[in-house]
């Protein structure tokens, strides 16, 4: 079911500041801001190949990021994104293998303007994991 790493994401207090260090200090070619109001961030997104680094950044009081960066606020790894060839089909096979899929169930579009869901971190040894559909 899973396919590649599509990304791992990383919460910041401060977009403008971590994009530089990955532009400035390590050289990274870094996408411009996207605010994504339905996911309560602004991303940026870093190439490294074989995979991304996403940057997140709180968008609104309602964010979990800020929730996240509450408990953490230097920041941190927030998941992990794995990409699935048929995510309605991923999601109904978790859930009928006892995995929680956060939210309504229902696909929102991410920032890749895919379908993505969220997967609990309980049932992913306290990782939170994101499906996108490739």
């Amino acid at each position: 079911m899973l396919g590649r790493l599509n990304h791992v994401a990383i919460a910041v207090p401060d977009l403008a500041a971590a994009s530089a260090v990955y532009r400035d200090t390590l050289g990274a070619k870094v996408t411009e801001p996207q605010a994504l109001p339905e996911h309560g961030v602004t991303v940026v997104f870093i190439d490294v190949g074989n995979t991304k680094i996403e940057l997140l950044e709180p968008l609104g009081e309602g964010s979990p990021i800020a929730a996240f960066l509450a408990k953490s606020p230097s920041g941190g790894m927030h998941h992990v994104c794995y990409e699935v060839d048929d995510i309605i089909a991923a999601r109904d096979h978790l859930k009928a293998s006892g995995a929680r899929v956060l939210g309504n169930g229902n696909p929102k579009i991410g920032a890749h303007g895919k379908p993505v869901l969220f997967l609990h971190p309980k049932d992913f040894q306290g990782t939170l994991v994101e499906l996108e559909q490739a």
